[in-house]
């Protein structure tokens, strides 16, 4: 990707660029640091200073609370089981479909990849998607869930021409040598498509952990609830109700900041890694339509 070099440019346009950009960094991380900033503090502190970016009394009791509460614990493993199941179920049938498309000599191709193409542009509904899923008898279930966003069709047209860039001498090569397709697809095709791969799993991996509405209309028991909709409920309720639901404990303002740190900490801690294939990925994915 062409960098941009801003050497020799007018000093007023530098000022108006990095104007803008302190602007941006400011609106994003304050609220950040705002929300880390409470959770460590304690409510005598948040109710008598009200806005802060750095506590004065430093306090881990409303993380030592979270990792103690029942209810936070069994949300955060279910949103582990269903991040972890369901991005295993999305990378395989999205890469095995997008790889099957790629070929030309697949018969049916072209109707394939317009109905592909016809759902980013309509969808069923949510009542005749409920309606299927009750059928089937998936409600309460995460097999729900993990199926009705098992692929995301731009993943599939992107990584389907990701697949299309691979050099055709290398298939070749490897059916002349008594390849098969499938051993073709896992041991030679997959390795060289490692930046699409780590780019569309942790986009799938961030919306399996996002998992809110799917959740609330598929799911009737909250013990299967993901941390999203616990977190929702959290902070939606007023502390009188929340006092009462849970063992007489109120959920603090600390507590509530402290589970949205802990909810956003994964995925902070997983992008940095895996920042350096979206680009590459992307790119070379949309190279071929």
């Amino acid at each position: 990707m062409r960098s941009y070099d801003l050497r020799g440019k007018d000093p007023v346009f530098l000022i108006l660029v990095y104007g803008l950009l302190l602007i941006f960094l400011l609106a994003i991380s304050v609220p950040f640091i705002y929300v880390l900033s409470t959770s460590f503090a304690s409510e005598e502190e948040i109710l008598s200073r009200g806005f802060f970016l750095i506590p004065d009394d430093w306090t881990w009791n409303a993380y030592g609370y979270l990792m103690e509460n029942h209810n936070f614990k069994q949300s955060m493993s279910n949103s582990i089981y269903m991040t972890v199941v369901g991005t295993t179920i999305n990378m395989i049938l999205t890469s095995l479909m997008a790889y099957g498309l790629s070929k030309s000599w697949l018969k049916g191709r072209r109707t394939l990849n317009f109905m592909i193409l016809f759902t980013m542009l309509f969808s069923g509904g949510m009542i005749p998607t409920y309606l299927i899923v009750k059928n089937l008898d998936l409600l309460n279930s995460y097999w729900s869930i993990f199926l009705t966003g098992a692929i995301a069709p731009f993943h599939l047209i992107v990584l389907r021409s990701f697949f299309q860039n691979i050099p055709r001498e290398l298939e070749e090569s490897a059916h002349i040598d008594g390849c098969s397709e499938l051993r073709l697809f896992w041991q030679i095709v997959i390795p060289l498509s490692m930046p699409a791969i780590a780019t569309f799993t942790l986009f799938y991996a961030v919306h399996n952990w996002n998992t809110y509405f799917n959740a609330i209309l598929y799911l009737n028991d909250s013990n299967m609830w993901p941390l999203q909709v616990f977190l929702r409920q959290m902070l939606s309720q007023s502390d009188q109700a929340i006092e009462a639901s849970v063992s007489g404990y109120e959920f603090t303002q600390a507590v509530r900041m402290a589970a949205v740190i802990i909810t956003a900490l994964p995925l902070l801690i997983v992008y940095p890694f895996l920042q350096k294939y979206f680009n590459k990925g992307m790119l070379l994915g949309s190279v071929k339509g």
